[in-house]
């Protein structure tokens, strides 16, 4: 019951997405869906809703904000995160992607490797600011913590 059972990007005002982008946002909510961990945490000695929860991700005032419901549709919590601390890494980790897309064209499979490793090792980095910021409101693991940031990503493309 810890875990996200629908999550809804609001991309609605975002230009189209490049073929890739779409492709790493099509995997990304695949993979969440498949398998997630998702807990709110108790705070203030008050009662948290239990999961599954329906969530949605948005970027509103230059802000990262999670809206967290219950599959009935009861307000679980939301979650306002600054931008600065994504910022950087954000961008990193669309200009390795950008090589990575141009390398898997041309280049032979050991130079696509090693820009592949520096790939998901920035991702890791976006996954743990990720976890950080959420700390204390949202409990997740790594590999949900990953796919979530790159909706992130998905969601900055346009922004």
């Amino acid at each position: 019951m810890t875990r996200i059972a629908h999550i809804a990007l609001d991309d609605a005002n975002l230009p189209p997405p490049t073929p890739e982008i779409e492709q790493e946002r099509r995997v990304a909510m695949f993979d969440l869906m498949e398998e997630n961990s998702f807990t709110l945490p108790s705070r203030d000695d008050r009662d948290v809703p239990e999961g599954p929860y329906d969530v949605g991700l948005s970027i509103r005032d230059k802000r990262l904000v999670f809206e967290v419901n219950t599959e009935s549709g009861d307000k679980a919590g939301d979650f306002h995160l600054s931008l600065s601390p994504f910022r950087q890494v954000v961008k990193d980790y669309f200009q390795i992607c950008k090589s990575y897309f141009d390398a898997v064209k041309t280049l032979p499979p050991s130079q696509i490797e090693t820009i592949d490793m520096a790939r998901r090792g920035i991702h890791n980095e976006g996954a743990r600011i990720l976890q950080e910021r959420l700390d204390g409101k949202v409990e997740i693991d790594d590999a949900t913590a990953r796919r979530l940031f790159t909706l992130v990503c998905v969601l900055h493309f346009g922004g």
